[in-house]
């Protein structure tokens, strides 16, 4: 029996699913998204999606699903009622936080409320010291009257992050045991089993974090779990981390944290495997969707990872530029810069009278005005759709049927009161827009002292390609690359990862003082966990599994920490001679400087294990095994006051070959359109990516 892989990827407007064979045979889906309710649209699509090409759930071998119910949990303020227990004295740690503001100036800014109340925030006797010696051991007596006091508040989950207890976690493992035989039923997340490194906030908040969203993401994936199921479905539910790799959904649950980035991710991780595979080069990936805009890049095959994130505080300009807006997250990030502009943002005219786009967005529901949901203000996709870009009777492949005329009368209006003409109205929402886009890459190219005219440009979301053309040539871009089903390419992409686990353990160590023995005994017992874990999932042989050790160091007076892989395990001598040259080129290589005098600090130690398919995760090729071909023909479209409308060619992917075809051009399929302005061509590769590149023309 012919067998598939699943991958299903839930964003704010849309919910994408797609199936793909071994021969990279693909079938997709994408329905709106169900806010109300996720797994309602993931039930929908899979279903209709099986009902279409004849597919059973006892075919689906794998199963991959990329969620924002983390993230929205804490945007949306509805996680369990939390409480924190620590030790006696830092009861505060929450609200003092960090003294960094995402708004330096802005007087009226104030940092999110932390997820647990402060009359929620306990204290118990107990004391570790630096060095990990017991000086007080834990009150069992005070433990049990905290345990009264949260049974009266009725609180859900409790998180534990006691002072050096990534040093020593004996007190903190026995307030566990009697937190939870005392409270049966409540969700108790402890520092300890989570991230047990230094930086008192940001342990405290990254478990406050877990203990806040874990019952929703449990009832979440048993939920998923059930509608699966129901439908024959019985492969494990992998969830996609944001660090790039696969994590069971069970261990997701437990451990959510380690989710919170999943759908951006997923796309920087497939267009990292692709780039990878098909000798792209180093390459900036923009992952436009309804919502957001998202940026990332691929310098020599390596995503960036940031070592911590913040989550809650709106959209953000990378994660190791700015700072204090949301809850830290003390786990691998892909380092992703995200703004709020996508095309179902919304357009208004600010208190000056111009045109503001973003961060605003009209989401699923009403969603924009031409898809005749309720939508009464224009967004980006309203203007996009009135400048000839987007096919004006349907999208996605005719499902989503258009109101013309409403997103025209609307625009009619906004132009009006600005004194414009609905082109120039819509074309300034455009370009606003690409502005907007501008800021996230930027900030992960020139920003971090990379000249972005030295990368391709992967456009990959339902809106990145309509863009992908102008902002490329603002940043002096001279190749876009848009892979199949770029649409739907966070669902496909994280069919491209591996099974992957992340374990930490605190070494605050300067490197004179360190040998190459205290590295492999502090390592050795999580380096075996690591197998075993592995082993349990079924990577049995050697050959299957990826263990690397790598250790977060820094420059001793610095706060942050950069995160560095080890060549091997055990760690020799001469690996750790290498330490000082190999930390100080990667400090170059992201913040532009070195420094050969600084000593160096071991902050800790972090073991990453990868279960390694024996099959190719990534096939030859991926084509559409059953598409709704678009109509030749032509469409008048607007490419700015310089180049004014033109007759622009319109084509479907199957119609282009090798043989560049010359813009204008758009290139219509069911999940994405692909805008090839003036001065580019198209063609495709033997991928079937549709590569799009500057002309001699375009210089002049």
């Amino acid at each position: 029996m012919k067998s598939y892989r699943l991958g299903i990827d839930i964003g704010g407007t849309f919910t994408d699913v797609v199936l793909i064979g071994a021969g990279g045979e693909l079938y997709s889906k994408k329905i709106l998204s169900t806010p109300r309710d996720y797994s309602l649209a993931i039930e929908q699509g899979v279903g209709e999606l099986m009902a279409e090409t004849g597919i059973t759930g006892a075919q689906v071998a794998e199963l991959v699903h990329g969620t924002t119910v983390a993230t929205n949990t804490i945007i949306e303020r509805r996680g369990a009622k939390v409480a924190l227990v620590t030790t006696r004295g830092f009861r505060d740690v929450l609200a003092l936080g960090r003294f960094r503001a995402p708004r330096l100036y802005d007087l009226t800014y104030r940092k999110p409320e932390p997820l647990a109340e402060r009359r929620l925030c306990f204290e118990v006797t107990e004391r570790v010291d630096a060095e990990g010696n017991m000086l007080q051991q834990v009150d069992e007596a005070e433990l049990a009257t905290i345990a009264e006091a949260l049974k009266t508040e009725k609180v859900e989950a409790i998180a534990l992050c006691f002072i050096n207890s990534c040093i020593n976690p004996d007190n903190e493992l026995a307030a566990v045991r009697v937190l939870a035989s005392k409270l049966p039923g409540v969700s108790i997340s402890a520092s300890t089993q989570l991230v047990p490194q230094i930086g008192e906030y940001e342990r405290t908040s990254t478990t406050v974090v877990n203990a806040y969203i874990r019952p929703v993401v449990e009832k979440y994936v048993e939920s998923l779990i059930s509608r699966l199921s129901r439908m024959n479905i019985t492969a494990p539910l992998m969830i996609m981390q944001s660090s790039g790799g696969i994590l069971p959904g069970e261990v997701a649950a437990r451990t959510p944290i380690f989710i919170i980035e999943s759908g951006p991710a997923a796309g920087a991780l497939g267009a990292q495997r692709l780039a990878a595979h098909v000798n792209l080069g180093d390459i900036i990936v923009f992952d436009m969707g309804g919502t957001t805009a998202k940026a990332s890049i691929v310098r020599n095959n390596q995503l960036a990872l940031a070592p911590e994130t913040e989550v809650g505080g709106g959209a953000a300009l990378g994660a190791r530029m700015i700072k204090g807006g949301g809850y830290a997250v003390q786990v691998p990030t892909i380092d992703i810069a995200e703004v709020g502009a996508g095309g179902g943002s919304i357009a208004n005219i600010d208190v000056a009278g111009g045109i503001h786009v973003g961060p605003r967005s009209a989401g699923a529901e009403p969603g924009p005005i031409c898809y005749n949901r309720g939508g009464t203000q224009p967004t980006v996709t309203d203007a996009n759709l009135l400048l000839g870009y987007l096919n004006p009777d349907a999208l996605v492949g005719g499902d989503l049927k258009l109101a013309y005329d409403k997103a025209e009368a609307a625009m009619t209006d906004m132009g009006a009161k600005l004194k414009l003409s609905v082109t120039d109205t819509a074309y300034g929402i455009h370009l606003i827009a690409n502005a907007n886009m501008m800021r996230a890459l930027k900030a992960v190219t020139s920003e971090g002292g990379h000249d972005p005219a030295k990368f391709s440009l992967v456009a990959i979301g339902g809106n990145g390609a309509v863009h992908a053309a102008n902002l490329a040539e603002a940043l002096n871009v001279r190749r876009i690359i848009v892979p199949p089903v770029a649409g739907l390419f966070s669902a496909l992409g994280m069919l491209f990862a591996d099974v992957e686990h992340q374990m930490i353990t605190a070494f605050y160590r300067r490197l004179e003082s360190v040998r190459a023995g205290d590295i492999n005994a502090a390592a050795k017992s999580l380096m075996e966990e690591a197998h075993r874990m592995l082993i349990t999932e079924g990577y049995t042989a050697e050959a299957q599994r990826n263990v690397v050790l790598h250790a977060d160091i820094k420059y001793f007076a610095q706060s942050g920490a950069l995160t560095m892989p080890f060549a091997g395990f055990p760690v020799t001598a001469a690996m750790l001679a290498n330490v000082a040259k190999a930390y100080g080129d990667l400090h170059e290589q992201t913040f532009g400087y070195r420094s050969d005098t600084e000593p160096l600090q071991f902050v800790s130690l972090k073991i990453v294990g990868r279960g390694l398919s024996g099959t190719p995760r990534i096939p030859a090729r991926v084509e559409r095994a059953q598409e709704r071909i678009a109509k030749e023909g032509t469409r008048r479209a607007y490419f700015g006051p310089e180049l004014g409308w033109r007759e622009t060619r319109l084509m479907p992917r199957k119609a282009l070959g090798a043989k560049p075809v010359a813009g204008p051009l758009i290139v219509e399929e069911y999940d994405v359109t692909t805008v090839v302005r003036p001065g580019w061509s198209a063609r495709v590769d033997d991928w079937n990516n549709i590569i799009c590149e500057r002309t001699e023309q375009a210089r002049s």
